[in-house]
C-alpha cells in the first residue's frame, strides 16, 4: 500500500514542502508509492500517514486551524507530524503569545520571533544530532524552543535557543528545510515514521 503525506495548506510554504518531500523520497530511492498533496479539511487528514505543518504566520495559522475545524483532528492524528517555523509554534505546549492556541502535541515552550523582525532573518550552518555534517538552515522570523519535557530529543541549538526537536513521530524545526536542497531532515522524519 502507498504512503500518503499531506501538507497543511492554510498558509505558508505549501508547494515547497510538497517538492521537498518528493525530493526526499527520490533521493532515498524508496520503492514504495508515495503521494504528497495539500490538505485543508478535517476529512482529508484521516487517511494520511504523515502531515507537514509549514511556516507562515503562527497567529494566522492558529486562527485558521480553529476556523476550519482542524484543531481536534490534528490533536487526534496518529501519523507523523513535520512542523517548521510557525508549525513549531503551534505544536508547542505553550507559546509566549496569547493569540496562538497551541496544539500541545510536544512538551516545550516556544518564543515567537525570537530573532526579531523579518529583516533579522538569516542563514546558518548548524550541527544536527545524527547528521554527519552541518545543515544549512534558513531562519525567517523564527521561533526558538525552551524547557523541553521528558522524551523530547534536542537535535540542534544555537546561541538564542533550541531550533530542532524530535519526539517519536514528531519533528519540530524553527527553520525552513524545505527552502534548501538538503533532504536529510525530511528523510530522517520519514524513516522515524517507518514510511521509507
Amino acid at each position: 500500500m502507498g504512503v500518503r503525506i499531506g501538507v497543511l495548506a492554510l498558509q505558508g510554504d505549501v508547494s515547497e514542502h510538497i517538492d521537498a518531500f518528493r525530493n526526499a523520497v527520490r533521493t532515498f530511492g524508496s520503492e514504495r508509492s508515495v503521494v504528497v498533496a495539500p490538505v485543508k479539511k478535517p476529512e482529508e487528514i484521516i487517511d494520511l500517514d504523515a502531515l507537514a505543518i509549514p511556516g507562515g504566520e503562527s497567529t494566522t495559522i492558529s486562527r485558521l486551524i480553529e476556523k476550519n475545524n482542524l484543531f481536534d483532528p490534528l490533536i487526534g492524528f496518529e501519523g507523523g507530524i513535520f512542523a517548521t517555523c510557525a508549525g513549531m509554534v503551534v505544536m508547542a505546549a505553550s507559546v509566549d503569545d496569547p493569540r496562538v492556541h497551541p496544539l500541545g502535541l510536544m512538551d516545550y515552550k516556544v518564543i515567537r520571533n525570537a530573532f526579531g523582525r523579518q529583516r533579522e532573518s538569516f542563514e546558518a550552518d548548524i550541527a544536527i544530532s545524527g547528521l554527519d555534517r552541518p545543515f544549512h538552515a534558513v531562519f525567517i522570523r523564527a521561533p526558538v524552543a525552551e524547557h523541553p519535557g521528558n522524551g523530547i530529543k534536542v537535535l540542534g541549538s544555537i546561541t538564542e535557543g533550541i531550533v530542532a526537536l524530535e519526539q517519536g513521530r514528531f519533528m519540530a524545526l524553527s527553520f525552513h528545510p524545505e527552502l534548501g536542497h538538503d533532504p536529510r531532515l525530511h528523510i530522517r522524519f520519514l524513516k522515524n515514521c517507518k514510511l521509507l
